[in-house]
């Protein structure tokens, strides 16, 4: 009970400074963040936002979304919305008064911050990303399942090399392999959706792919195998499904609409789906395996490096989420992706670069605090208090923090090339959070053992690289200085850094990743 009074207390403090109940057209949520469709941005507080204890920061995208971490999300969103239904259903409150006072602690680096997450944001609206957004929007709820099933995949590997257990094994393994044996419906559905179309249809496609008899069909002079081609042909099957079912809708009378549409929708998208689909979908994801492993094998730490360095800049542009289905596709074909555990380090540079800032500028009382605060969230993968709210608007601070990326990957990339494959049996979780998720060829200690080296190189490479050239002359006059509030200045005015938590108090919660 006083769990759900808490999560209760958090959703009551977010939505007046929203703009209250009528303000919120949608509501939403991913594995870290509370997504909201607003009518009018403007009544939005940032700054007091950022004060609510349990949250650590927000994101002005497409959506307004607000970062509260891992399960905390899950279990206030529905508080949120049972207060937004009750708002709407009483007599509108006037729009609430905008926040009073001036930021009072690094308000020339959180403006910074506001415009580049502007900026940002407009980038982010060609049509290329937003179709690079429709697709994180099919596999980011699958994540969950990912996630859940990886973890007792995990538990029933270990009991099996133990051999503990021996009766309880093969149920571990159905609980782990179900999902990933019927993906493909979920990512069919999801896609119909998010095309807009008929979702049951786009899974109805899709679910021809991982049906047995599929095996008793021949296209381009082979057998097809249940499951061939995977999410890619999945999703290319739903796809072709909504289209077909535009087609339909325009083109049947509406009198035949009902039996006519699913049946053509069906029929048509089946027949392309088994003999084109599956077969080119099929090659193009087991070419994807193929490269991951060769890139890895042969390019070693130098593949590491690339890319832990560069996948903060490509989060930064919104291209990260054309890794989405990449991720999925090997965690089907290999049981892990191979890619995560390296992309991962970018965020351990981030740590490091963090710990340097707090080292170099002893005297500014309001960053240092911005920074205890979001390293917690930091150690376990959520990235966005940290960049948002310290290395980004700071420059050199956030391209040293690729550097730190750049090292631990080509630490985790080294041992890839020696053999020892280092993987996540799902996507999300980032951090110290991976550590539970970690699959490899070698032993899970072994795997272990190069995860924990990558991040502890990512964090001292992140510190030095910050630490000796991070900071100019003019950086460190201008930011060493104390911008705390003066006596005569409520404190509970005090505005944190942009993107973080005032400062964590003892109800904040473990945070999260994203969702990098």
């Amino acid at each position: 009970m006083a769990t759900e009074d808490k999560n209760r207390a958090t959703a009551a403090a977010i939505l007046p400074l929203v703009g209250g109940a009528a303000n919120v057209s949608s509501i939403a949520h991913c594995m870290t963040r509370l997504r909201l469709g607003l009518h009018d941005r403007s009544l939005v507080q940032d700054d007091a936002l950022k004060a609510v204890p349990a949250v650590m920061g927000v994101v002005d995208d497409d959506t307004y979304q607000i970062v509260l971490g891992p399960g905390t999300v899950a279990r206030v969103t529905p508080e949120f919305e049972k207060l937004v239904e009750e708002g709407k259903a009483a007599t509108p409150a006037a729009d609430p008064a905008p926040a009073s006072g001036t930021p009072l602690s690094a308000a020339e680096l959180a403006a910074q911050g506001a415009e580049m997450k502007a900026a940002r944001k407009a980038k982010n609206a060609t049509p290329f990303k937003l179709f690079l957004r429709k697709i994180a929007n099919i596999f980011v709820p699958l994540i969950p399942a990912l996630i859940g099933c990886g973890i007792i995949a995990g538990l029933n590997g270990l009991l099996v090399n133990l051999e503990w257990l021996p009766s309880v094994t093969p149920a571990l393994a159905a609980m782990a392999s179900g999902f990933m044996a019927l993906i493909a419906v979920f990512v069919g559905y999801n896609t119909a959706k998010e095309f807009g179309g008929t979702p049951i249809l786009g899974g109805a496609v899709a679910a021809i792919i991982v049906f047995p008899g599929v095996a008793n069909i021949e296209a381009f002079g082979q057998k097809l195998s249940p499951g061939q081609g995977g999410v890619l042909g999945a999703l290319g099957a739903a796809v072709l499904a909504v289209y077909v079912e535009k087609w339909c809708r325009r083109w049947v009378p509406e009198a035949l609409d009902v039996l006519v549409t699913p049946t053509l929708t069906v029929l048509i998208s089946g027949l392309v789906t088994i003999f084109g689909l599956m077969y080119v979908a099929g090659e193009v994801s087991t070419a994807i395996g193929t490269f991951a492993n060769w890139l890895l094998s042969n390019g070693g730490a130098g593949a590491g490096l690339v890319l832990g360095g560069f996948f903060l800049p490509l989060v930064m542009l919104g291209l990260h989420q054309a890794l989405i289905p990449i991720h999925t596709t090997l965690i089907e074909q290999q049981g892990y992706t191979v890619l995560l555990p390296i992309l991962a380090m970018a965020g351990a540079g981030q740590v490091g670069a963090a710990i340097a800032v707090y080292f170099r500028l002893p005297r500014n009382e309001s960053i240092r605090k911005t920074i205890k605060s979001a390293l917690p969230a930091g150690f376990l993968g959520v990235g966005e208090p940290l960049i948002y709210g310290v290395s980004l608007p700071l420059g050199r601070p956030f391209i040293t923090a690729c550097v730190g990326g750049a090292f631990g990957g080509a630490f985790v990339g080294f041992f890839n090339q020696l053999g020892d494959a280092v993987g996540s049996t799902a996507i999300g979780p980032s951090g110290w959070a991976l550590f539970p998720l970690l699959d490899g060829n070698h032993g899970l200690g072994a795997t272990i053992a190069i995860y924990a080296g990558g991040l502890v190189v990512g964090y001292l490479a992140g510190f030095v690289a910050t630490y000796f050239f991070g900071f100019s002359k003019d950086l460190l006059t201008e930011f060493n200085v104390s911008q705390e509030p003066s006596a005569t200045t409520p404190a509970a005015e005090a505005a944190p850094v942009a993107g973080t938590t005032a400062a964590a108090g003892p109800d904040a919660p473990a945070k999260e990743p994203a969702g990098v």
